[in-house]
This record gives structure tokens, C-alpha cells and sequence, in this order.
């Protein structure tokens, strides 16, 4: 495991270096205090406040319904845990797309009221304008191409994208376009390895994927998804790190077992 511990602040200039000296970036979703802190302790370089909460915690079938407070609460919650890493926030749907003031005000927000330290939108050129409104104001902006989640009633599916040339060239050319405007990376979700390779190769901002292949500049995985706690998502790129829903479940027998028995709480942990 290489973690560079000497970094005691993890910005964008450090992905920059990273991906500059071929070394991979680690990102994980945190949407918690108690989980950012350990991820952070862990020495993970990226933690996003994804709106994939709208799943993992809230239990909606999409992403779609999570709103600009409750990013900002989970985001706050995030920023009071961490000491080193980078806190991104995604954007929820709604608050960028089709209205760069509205984005604007919307990342001034997740900015000013949690603290963190950049947003992340989905799309290319249908929503270049909101990007360069807020990179003007001073904000870091991480895009997001490939299959976009909050676009899933337009897609219709969660099925691999750009596997089609025509897609493919128009996220090429996202990727460039994103680039030039001034994003500091980009997410890769669930397209050919090829082509996220060809990708990668092509820009200087960092390209992060999730279900793009090895061969991008770092990787990111829902953490409830990694940690075997959500049990329904199987994904081919899902690697199961541990099995926490298992855990969590015999250790909830076992105590109420204890409480059923009279066995807890014992004498040593009474007072």
C-alpha cells in the first residue's frame, strides 16, 4: 500500500502531481462524520459526498431526489471529521442544470455552509456554462461523464455507456472541453476500458473512474458498496472488500441474545 503520509493536506494541485508521477488516486463516497473520520484516518486521498446518499442513507431508488440542504448537512458532517483529505460535493440534481446563476448560488452554498473544498456536476458541453460561472467565482469544479446517474430517466437504464461511436466521440470531446473550462478531474462512471484509457491519456486533469477500467488515473467506489453493508448492488466492477452487513447482522443477534439472557450488561459493566 503506498499512502503518501507526508501530504498533510490533499488539494488539487496534489491530484495534479499525482496523476504527473503515475501515481493511482483513492476516492471513496462519506456521507457520516463517524465513517469519513476512519476513511480519513485510513489515508484515503478523496472523499465525495456523493448524491448516491440519496440511496445508501436515504433509501430512494435514484439519486434524484436529494436536495441542496441535505447535500449540505452530509457534506458539514463530512468536513468536521477529516484532517487530510479532499472533500468534494456533488451537486444534486435541480441546482445546476440549465441556470448557471442557480449553480452558481448552489456551490456558493455547499461552499460557504460546509466547508468543503470542491463540487461535482454531471455533463459536458450542455452544462459547460454553469461550470464556468462557478469556476469563475473561485470554485473547483470535478466533472462527471460516462453513465450520469441523475440523467437515469433519459437513459432509461444503468446499462454500460459511450460503448457506441457516436457517444463515445461526444465524450471525448466532454472530456477535452472540461478540460480547457478548467475542471481539476473528471469521473469516468461505466464506460469501455478502452476508451476511459484513451481518455486518460489525452487530458492532464486526472481522470477517476468507477467501472472504467485499471487503466485511469485513480478509482472510486460507493464505500457502503465496498463494504459489503448494501446487498442488492452487484456490479461487475464492485470488489467486496469485507462483509459488514454479515457482521453487523451476527453482532445484532448476539446481543440480543445477551440482553435476553440477562447476560448483558454483566456486573463489570454496571455500576
Amino acid at each position: 500500500m503506498s499512502v503518501n503520509k507526508d501530504i498533510k493536506r490533499v488539494t488539487v494541485h496534489t491530484l495534479k502531481s499525482m496523476k504527473e508521477k503515475g501515481e493511482p488516486i483513492s476516492m471513496l463516497t462519506a456521507y457520516d462524520f463517524s465513517m469519513a473520520r476512519i476513511l480519513d484516518e485510513a489515508g484515503i486521498e478523496v472523499l465525495l459526498v456523493g448524491d448516491s446518499a440519496s440511496n445508501v442513507m436515504a433509501g430512494h431508488e435514484t439519486t434524484l431526489p436529494i436536495t441542496l440542504d441535505q447535500m449540505i448537512y452530509h457534506a458539514s458532517s463530512v468536513i468536521r471529521a477529516i484532517q487530510r483529505a479532499l472533500v468534494v460535493v456533488d451537486l444534486p440534481f435541480g441546482t445546476y442544470q440549465g441556470n448557471s446563476r442557480k449553480a452558481l448560488a448552489s456551490a456558493i452554498r455547499i461552499m460557504k455552509e460546509s466547508g468543503a473544498h470542491a463540487v461535482k456536476l454531471e455533463g459536458g458541453y450542455a452544462v459547460q456554462n454553469s461550470i464556468r460561472r462557478i469556476l469563475k467565482a473561485g470554485v473547483p469544479v470535478m466533472g462527471h461523464l460516462g453513465l450520469m446517474p441523475q440523467s437515469i430517466y433519459k437513459f432509461g437504464t444503468y446499462v454500460v455507456r459511450a460503448k457506441e461511436e457516436q457517444e463515445a466521440e461526444q465524450l471525448r470531446s466532454d472530456a477535452k472541453l472540461l478540460e480547457e473550462i478548467g475542471c481539476f478531474a473528471i469521473v469516468l462512471e461505466k464506460i469501455p476500458g478502452e476508451l476511459a484509457k484513451e481518455v486518460a491519456k489525452s487530458v492532464s486533469i486526472p481522470i477517476i473512474g468507477i467501472g472504467a477500467g485499471p487503466d485511469v488515473d485513480g478509482q472510486v467506489l460507493v464505500t457502503h458498496d465496498m463494504l459489503g453493508i448494501t446487498k442488492e448492488f452487484r456490479p461487475r466492477f464492485l470488489r467486496i472488500y469485507t462483509d459488514l452487513y454479515e457482521q453487523i447482522t451476527n453482532a445484532t443477534h448476539q446481543y440480543i441474545k445477551d440482553v435476553k439472557s440477562r447476560d448483558f450488561p454483566n456486573e463489570k459493566e454496571a455500576y
